[in-house]
């Protein structure tokens, strides 16, 4: 061992700073754990970061699902993004996922800090090596859970923890749209590449090592001047490994770049005589690699029957996306859409190692068939599984048990993710510490088809068309926006924090993306349905006791802790404004 080296030991440590790794150590570290995140890059966000520049779908299916879109941590930075970043820079989004991460409570950050070595005792992670390349510094990193983060399971691997990779065939599983036979083809690895309108015709000319292509070649894939719409240049998974060949394969994408390039400008009218390219990816995306074993493998059949898993943590909905074999090189269309007619669950069982006893998995590595992970791997769906992986490692800390003992008391965790405004079809509100759960509601008005009641019902957003929040009625506003909602108790109570989850119109994209059809499609700035402006009072016996202004506020989910004691029998919320829409909403209000 290096004598030079410096130890750091936490409770939780998380390898890999994507979309994925970066909710998982928020949530562990919120949760109270002492909480390390690793990455390899300068950057977070790994997909979705400016290296990249991909964007984050999910089971919303780009707005083509209702109020299906994800909530929690991931849906507070990207409202954060809406906010701070409405030139839709990734530079910019890459300081938001910095300042989410560096400045949390609970949470130390290893930036260009590359994972080397794991040692495991008894199929138990002791620590990692780890060598930040910034500062030449090597750190001994142990822990009481990991979470492999990492996108290819690097840690699970360097473990010895129990992988699959390839496409499982029909005899395996009893896939439908599984291949005949098995097979060790993944989805390849993708440059995504931007253009610039210079409002005056640019030549191009091609570099003699890129490739050549015809209108044949790519007569299954749009192309166009408006660079950037390009998922389909993809290269690996065939006769290249995603992770054994990265290097090639992304010389190979650089040559397919340019080639592609050339062909739009060059061969054909696509209306491209004044574009030019102003970016080109360095940093493969990647797809597809190993997916780590745990105790439940999803599969298609869960998938298309919607499964409700009593162990359900998170929900996907982004359909089967599965892509050619061979990916640009292929003449085929470039990926099948295979579309399920409802969301689905992921249960807590995908979420940990079947044989590593303290490894939780995330992201697009857990334990998923080949066919599964077509949905799954998508970065917004990743984001929630991060979240519940997070606040389970927490959890089996704080209570010294083993991550797979989590399954036993799953309603805990359950409990907790949908308090912190994780959404899991099928699980409501049954926290017996939600002191607004014995309250009785009265409102100013409301919208047909709505009630106060709603409020307290147990869910937070509407789906299945049930309306589960409260609208006020438009026709009762007078010159002055000024809506109410007010909590009656029979018996005084002693509040110390009250939460509001507001409307942010979960049917819409608010997604960072360079895809020119994806920007047309959205409707930018902050959600109008958010309530804006607001003030809440305690009142003991009709004398207020506590009151809060609030303004310029644009996040869905809103805690308010009160550092006072107090001792009250009735709280209410007075709406003043929202971010545009001309009724007041709100779907579920909490008191603790």
């Amino acid at each position: 061992m290096d004598k030079d080296i410096i130890n750091k030991k936490y409770s939780v440590v998380v390898v890999g700073g994507g979309m994925a790794g970066v909710c998982t150590a928020i949530a562990s570290a919120r949760s109270g754990a002492d909480t390390a995140l690793i990455q390899n890059r300068p950057v977070l966000g790994g997909n979705a970061s400016s290296e990249i520049r991909m964007h984050i779908c999910g089971a919303d299916y780009h707005g083509k699902r209702e109020n299906a879109r994800e909530t929690g941590i991931i849906e507070e930075i990207l409202l954060e993004n809406r906010k701070r970043n409405p030139q839709y820079s990734y530079s910019v989004f890459d300081t938001i996922l910095w300042e989410k991460t560096n400045f949390q409570e609970n949470l130390d950050l290893y930036l260009n800090t590359h994972m080397t070595k794991v040692f495991t005792e008894k199929n138990i992670i002791k620590s990692i090596e780890a060598e930040q390349l910034t500062t030449e510094k090597k750190f001994l990193i142990s822990g009481e859970i990991f979470i492999d983060s990492t996108g290819d399971g690097t840690l699970s691997y360097l473990s010895d923890a129990d992988y699959m990779s390839g496409r499982e065939g029909k005899e395996v599983f009893g896939e439908t749209y599984a291949p005949e036979k098995s097979d060790d083809y993944t989805m390849g690895n993708t440059l995504l590449f931007a253009t610039k309108d210079m409002k005056e015709p640019v030549e191009f000319e091609k570099p003699e090592w890129a490739n050549t292509y015809t209108e044949e070649d790519l007569k299954n894939r749009n192309h166009g001047a408006h660079g950037y719409n390009y998922w389909w240049i993809e290269v690996g998974g065939e006769d290249l490994d995603t992770i054994s060949d990265a290097e090639e394969i992304r010389d190979e994408l650089l040559k397919a770049v340019y080639g592609v390039w050339d062909h739009i400008k060059n061969h054909g009218d696509h209306k491209a005589d004044n574009y030019a390219l102003d970016w080109v990816g360095f940093l493969p995306g990647k797809r597809e690699s190993r997916r780590i074993k745990g105790d439940y493998i999803l599969k298609e059949q869960d998938l298309f029957a919607g499964k409700r898993f009593e162990d359900a943590v998170a929900y996907g909905g982004w359909p089967m996306d599965m892509h050619s074999v061979g990916g640009i090189r292929s003449k085929v269309k470039p990926t099948d859409w295979i579309e399920m007619d409802d969301l689905y669950t992921i249960p807590y069982r995908s979420m940990y190692s079947k044989n590593i006893k303290n490894l939780l998995l995330n992201g697009r590595l857990i334990s998923v068939s080949h066919m599964a992970f077509g949905s799954t791997r998508v970065m917004a769906t990743c984001s929630v599984i991060g979240q519940a992986v997070g606040s389970a490692a927490a959890m089996a800390v704080k209570n010294n048990i083993s991550v797979k003992s989590i399954s036993n008391n799953i309603s805990s965790l359950q409990q907790k993710l949908l308090k912190d405004d994780i959404f899991i079809p099928g699980i409501k509100n049954e926290d017996q510490n939600d002191l607004a759960k014995k309250s009785k509601i009265k409102v100013s008005s409301t919208a047909k088809g709505t009630t106060g009641d709603n409020l307290i019902n147990g869910y937070s957003r509407d789906f299945n068309n049930q309306n589960n929040g409260w609208i006020s009625d438009e026709n009762n506003q007078s010159e002055e926006f000024n809506e109410w909602v007010e909590l009656e108790f029979d018996e005084y109570i002693k509040p110390e924090q009250i939460q509001f989850k507001f409307d942010s119109d979960l049917s819409q994209e608010i997604m960072l993306t360079m895809f020119k059809h994806n920007l047309e499609d959205q409707t930018p700035g902050i959600p109008s349905k958010i309530v804006k402006n607001y003030k809440i009072t305690a009142y003991k016996d009709n004398n207020i006791v506590w009151e809060k202004f609030v303004e310029d506020n644009y996040l869905r989910f809103k805690k308010h802790r009160i550092k006072e004691k107090l001792l009250c029998n009735k709280i209410k919320v007075t709406i003043f404004s929202t971010n545009g829409d001309k009724n007041a909403r709100i779907f579920e209000i909490r008191v603790y």
